[in-house]
């Protein structure tokens, strides 16, 4: 057996290729939606992927499990729990050449054989209705108990998948706590399995589907049930479910498309998005602009209404929160970064990236916009300033700026309304990164906005007196 982790930084995000390298067979386990790269590196094992699969559907990405039955011969084996709320719509219909998919829909204990790999399907509830787990045995291998478990977003290395999303990101009102009490529930019930089982999880470090994911990507069963607190916690049903939705961050606000798109069916991609390269004076006026350069070189000097969305961690997730999936794209990016650029895009999708600047182009322009940044001996030193907190709930909860409002960077999109216009606002995070991103988006929505170098870490570091909710009328 072979298996190999693909792993997107930007999302925190693994898909799995496992194969049988007897036959020559292979299956793709939640992949996303540029999906060359998953068959090159099948074939450089001397792989085909007969099969695409997902443990449920996503929220922080577009599947590429339509892509699979678009461009390949892959057939698709998607989950058939959760009742109809929770079926898979797009896999119905038809293709693009009229036909019908060619799919599977699996149910708990069902088994899939890919070549002498058997991979049995586990309902785990709970994040979601669907998700589904697959258990994998290489019977190829002379083996008659499984080797371990895609767990997708049930279980992760120090943590479980967040139950409140449906609620949270979809709005679907009333489903946080039946779904927090399932997931303990399929908690209770995997605690039976081996120690030595090895759990292989859909997500790590960075992403928002947890609130205290491991930065070690795999782990085993023994060592969960010693160290996860939702382990521990999962034992007595009112605690667990008290603990699982207390302090999980708020949700990005693109979460809700992703979850529709990838029920009615992502939009079929089709071949990578080649932008041209222009000029800025070819930059189309309805475009929303996403500058790549370092923050220090955005608030020198970058063009008017442009997004400061650095490319690196979070750069999807960012760009998710603050552009329409139909808006047109243009990059400010070094020719070697594009690519990366646009699959980090479309993987949320956002498809139309018409075009790429070369950041030298922008130094040369004459009248650029400078975005303003103070310490914050600066704004202590102001009486009446506006503060804006663009941290999660649970960070402010924990001590902040004495009449800071708070709206965290990833909804700002449709919260705008609670940030007040006319004054200036003086823009803060942890450390500078989230507010310098929520200061571009709210000066292109006509606000005065500046981003407080060094954030609350400063702010505590210089003494400046914070509070707590508790001690605060709210």
């Amino acid at each position: 057996m072979l298996m190999r982790l693909i792993y997107d930084e930007s999302l925190a995000q693994g898909a799995y290729l496992i194969g049988c390298q007897k036959t020559g067979e292979a299956i793709i386990i939640d992949p996303e939606r540029d999906i060359d790269r998953y068959i090159a590196l099948a074939q450089k094992h001397g792989l085909t992927i007969v099969a695409a699969t997902e443990t449920h559907m996503h929220a922080d990405f577009l599947s590429g499990v339509r892509e699979f039955c678009e461009q390949t011969d892959a057939k698709a084996y998607l989950s058939d729990e959760g009742g109809q709320d929770w079926d898979y719509v797009w896999v119905r219909g038809t293709d693009s050449k009229g036909q019908p998919y060619n799919h599977q829909l699996v149910k708990d204990g069902d088994v899939i054989m890919i070549g002498n790999i058997q991979i049995r399907i586990l309902h785990t509830p709970g994040h979601t209705a669907e998700h589904i787990c697959f258990e994998i045995t290489d019977q190829g291998g002379g083996a008659d108990a499984p080797m371990g478990i895609v767990t997708g977003d049930f279980i992760f290395v120090g943590d479980v998948g967040r139950p409140d999303l449906l609620e949270s990101a979809a709005g679907m009102v009333g489903v946080m706590e039946p779904s927090a009490r399932r997931l303990g529930e399929s908690l209770r019930q995997f605690s039976a399995q081996p120690d030595y089982l090895q759990i292989w999880p859909g997500h790590g470090s960075g992403s928002v589907c947890g609130k205290a994911l491991g930065a070690v990507f795999q782990t085993t069963v023994g060592y969960e049930r010693r160290f996860n607190e939702a382990f521990k916690q999962a034992a007595d049903a009112d605690a667990f479910v008290e603990s699982i939705l207390s302090g999980q961050p708020e949700p990005p606000y693109y979460f809700a498309r992703m979850k529709r798109d990838n029920r009615q069916g992502p939009p079929i991609l089709g071949a990578l998005p080649m932008p041209s390269n222009c000029s800025v004076s070819g930059i189309p006026a309805d475009a929303a602009i996403i500058d790549t350069r370092p923050w220090d070189e955005f608030r020198r000097g970058h063009l008017p209404g442009s997004y400061s969305i650095v490319l690196e961690q979070f750069f999807s997730t960012v760009a998710g929160a603050f552009i329409e999936h139909d808006q047109k794209i243009v990059l400010i990016a070094e020719a070697c970064d594009v690519e990366q650029a646009v699959r980090m895009l479309v993987r949320i999708g956002l498809d139309r990236v018409v075009g790429w600047v070369d950041p030298s182009e922008v130094a040369g322009v004459d009248e650029l916009l400078v975005a303003d940044e103070v310490d914050v001996a600066t704004v202590k030193g102001m009486d009446g300033a506006v503060i804006l907190d663009v941290r999660n709930s649970s960070e402010f909860d924990e001590g902040h700026i004495p009449g800071a409002i708070q709206v965290p960077y990833l909804q700002l999109n449709k919260r705008l309304d609670e940030v007040p216009m006319g004054s200036p606002i003086f823009v803060h995070c942890k450390t500078g990164f989230r507010s310098a991103r929520a200061v571009s988006y709210l000066n292109k929505q006509g606000f005065n906005a500046m981003n407080v170098a060094g954030g609350f870490m400063a702010w505590e570091e210089a003494g400046y007196p914070t509070e707590k909710p508790e001690s605060v009328c709210r």
